[in-house]
């Protein structure tokens, strides 16, 4: 499980299915940043993770804390599923 910023807005939501430096994720949840007085364009901050990690995710089995931090462009992100069916 990781955090995964992205500056921009790729046009995703909770329980997207997407793909960014090889590797296809799902997004747990998203923070949506920078509308007020933020960056000058957005940035979404999610929680990232493997199919496997949804209920560690759930459960909170992890320290948001201590989550590696990935940075990427809108540009370098694929949008498979804009928006899953997964419950999470």
């Amino acid at each position: 499980m990781k955090r995964l910023i992205i500056h921009g807005d790729p046009g995703i939501r909770k329980g997207a299915v997407i793909e960014y430096d090889g590797r296809e994720v799902t997004c747990f949840g998203i923070n949506r940043n920078g509308e007020w007085h933020g960056p000058d364009r957005v940035q979404l901050w999610c929680t990232v993770g493997d199919e496997t990690e949804i209920e560690d995710y759930e459960t909170r089995n992890y320290t948001p804390h201590f989550l590696e931090v990935d940075h990427v462009t809108a540009d370098e992100v694929t949008v498979i599923e804009p928006r899953g069916d997964v419950a999470v």
